[in-house]
């Protein structure tokens, strides 16, 4: 059995092999922590300083006890902590050791560095939501595993909602696992000195969520100019292709907000720069587009190579990502490609100097922040060193520094409108201006229909700034049957997306001919809305204009996510939490309060079964009002779109 003590206003265990410390980090929110070392480290990552918060304590023969608002726990002296809420268990630590073996685990990986495992007890019928984006079709995790590790189309953040009133965050930036499988709940870091996670607890899902928000940041204000169309395409190789764009979007007279340009418009990977050959002018290109009301974005890359111009002053500074074995390179790309290493501050401001001398002081005050994760092959974070450490135990981290790089720097600018596209998060990432999209995903059916619960379960990390390459990134034909209707599809989920954004990188067409010399990377095909056929053009044509009408519901909603966490694309139970039939439901969702979205994620399919929940909701098609909390049958051409609108909302004029 162990010592327990109230010092401090914390708990504090302490046993042969392990010292942990239990303790309130807000209101309503308790702080577990413990490591084998015999000390806890004072290492908050990127978690906000917590509130102030009234606590009470109680020492009993074999347990402590603290309350804290509407979390309670139990730290018993043979290790085992059990959470409550209003007298009723939320979770409790079980032991799947040996015999008198404890409730965690930890296997000594080199240094003061374990493997730490800890497992939780399963509950029937428990739903959980969240652990960041994934490409597993799945909305409801239970019964699921899921590798904690950022990849192209994977960005791992872990946190989740649990359907019992709690949600529960692993603050640990270790590449790791979490199990929340039928016969156990587990969490595992491979690389960690200690176990650190929170327990928040809540009587709804925006209450949790708002105190999720105060431990690790809002979204700042959602800038006006960007609830918009965006265009954007893999990709344009000139200044004259992106004006000639801009320019036929202008006389077509359809609303343009955002116009991006994407990679290799640079003379090296890791220059940061306008190639002049084909970027004669750019100050002039974002004058003429900003003149046009058309905000210009371009990509930027944390890879580099020994051919850049900026290679050998940052490496012989550790402003790069090393490796522990083997040569530099650890993604092969147009040559063996390093990464800058944001976790330095000493990088981040460097880079910044780049950027801000080569782009912003041109006109360009937003970006696009691809190979975000970063990137590697193999996908061995053990083979890497940052600033902060070696890659296993704090590689998780990299999405968010990377993150603060631009928005520190565009802050010290004086700018307030920050948004940055970035294709990986971390616990944070939000309250840095990320808007995070879904990678590169196939340009598939089936891909739509994931990235609805891909978005939904990122609404539930606390990232409202969300979106997905309308169409797909790859793989497209956008002369065929098959893609025509899936772009039609996908821009109607993306009308009820918190960023439209069309992008890819579709098959070119015979009439563009030969790819062109001299360039690393040629456009794919046509991916403007007028390519794709003289049927899909005049619906996607319309899908904008209604986009134009929802910006004030868009921005009404944006600003709430930014005061209290609640997002924009919200699943069904978020805002009916005691309806057991909303937390499946992944098909489907909230769009704000007023509005529910059923896309059509099917090839052929014109009908789908739609849950309204307690109310009346009409129809936006035939304007029928429905009596909720039961199923009903709903209709959609191609050229229509299912959604309803509470009976009585001012909104439903917007779909005339």
């Amino acid at each position: 059995m162990g010592v327990l003590q109230i010092t401090d206003s914390k708990i504090v265990f302490q046993r042969r092999d392990e010292m942990a410390v239990l303790e309130p980090y807000g209101p309503d929110i308790l702080r577990f922590r413990a490591s084998p070392s015999g000390r806890i480290i004072e290492q908050n990552w990127t978690l906000l300083p917590p509130q102030s918060s009234d606590c009470q304590f109680e020492l009993h023969d074999h347990k402590a006890v603290i309350k804290n608002g509407k979390i309670s726990a139990e730290f018993w002296d043979n290790g085992k902590v059990v959470y409550y809420k209003d007298g009723q268990v939320l979770l409790a630590e079980r032991s799947e050791m040996a015999f008198f073996m404890g409730y965690r685990e930890y296997r000594q990986v080199g240094g003061d560095n374990y493997r730490a495992t800890v497992i939780f007890e399963p509950y029937p019928n428990e739903h959980f939501y969240g652990l960041g984006q994934e490409q597993n079709d799945l909305f409801d995790l239970k019964g699921s595993t899921s590798q904690l590790l950022h990849k192209n189309t994977k960005s791992s953040i872990p946190f989740v909602y649990s359907s019992r009133g709690y949600g529960f965050l692993w603050n640990n930036p270790s590449v790791g696992r979490c199990e929340l499988t039928n016969n156990h709940t587990l969490w595992e870091a491979n690389s960690t000195k200690q176990v650190d996670y929170l327990v928040i607890a809540g009587d709804t899902p925006g209450e949790v969520m708002q105190k999720y928000g105060h431990l690790t940041g809002f979204a700042p204000r959602f800038p006006a100019w960007a609830s918009g169309f965006w265009q954007s395409r893999l990709r344009y190789e000139t200044q004259a292709d992106v004006l000639n764009v801009a320019r036929e979007y202008k006389k077509r007279g359809i609303p343009l907000s955002v116009l991006i340009i994407d990679y290799f418009h640079w003379t090296e990977q890791g220059d940061w720069k306008f190639d002049p050959a084909y970027w004669p002018d750019p100050a002039a290109m974002c004058q003429e587009l900003r003149e046009m009301g058309i905000r210009p974005i371009v990509s930027i890359w944390p890879t580099i190579n020994p051919n850049s111009e900026n290679y050998h002053y940052m490496d012989e500074r550790n402003m790069l990502v090393r490796t522990e074995r083997g040569l530099a390179g650890i993604f092969p790309f147009y040559g063996d490609q390093t990464y800058i290493d944001p976790t330095n501050p000493e990088t981040r401001e460097y880079v910044w100097s780049k950027i801000r001398d080569n782009y912003y002081n041109k006109g360009i005050q937003s970006y696009w922040l691809d190979e975000a994760e970063p990137e590697i092959r193999p996908v061995h974070f053990d083979n890497l060193r940052f600033y902060y450490g070696n890659g296993e135990e704090v590689g998780l981290l990299y999405p968010f520094y990377y993150n603060k790089l631009f928005y520190d720097g565009l802050r010290g600018m004086g700018e307030n409108e920050i948004i940055s596209l970035t294709r990986a998060a971390w616990i944070g990432s939000q309250r840095l201006g990320a808007l995070v999209w879904s990678g590169d995903i196939p340009s598939t059916f089936e891909a739509l229909r994931m990235s609805v619960k891909t978005g939904l379960n990122m609404a539930m990390c606390g990232i409202p700034w969300w979106n997905s390459d309308i169409g797909g990134f790859w793989g497209a034909d956008i002369e065929s049957e098959y893609f025509r209707e899936l772009i039609v599809r996908w821009f109607q989920f993306g009308l009820f997306s918190p960023v439209m954004r069309l992008h890819g990188a579709r098959k070119r067409i015979k009439e563009q001919g030969p790819r062109p010399p001299g360039l690393k990377e040629p456009t794919g095909g046509p991916n403007e809305i007028w390519s794709f056929g003289d049927r899909a053009y005049p619906i996607l044509c319309r899908l904008i204009e209604l986009r134009e009408r929802l910006r004030p519901y868009i921005h009404k909603y944006m600003d709430i996510a930014s005061q209290t966490g609640s997002p924009l694309m919200r699943p069904m139970f978020f805002e009916y939490p005691d309806d057991e039939v909303c937390y499946p439901l992944g098909d489907q969702y909230l769009f704000g309060e007023d509005i529910l979205c059923a896309p059509i994620v099917n090839r052929g399919q014109t009908e789908r079964s739609v849950y309204l929940p307690e109310g009346e909701w009409v129809n936006v098609n035939d304007r029928q009002t429905y009596q909720g909390k039961r199923f009903v049958n709903a209709h959609a051409e191609i050229d229509q779109f299912i959604a309803f609108v509470k009976k009585g909302s001012r909104w439903l004029a917007v779909f005339n």
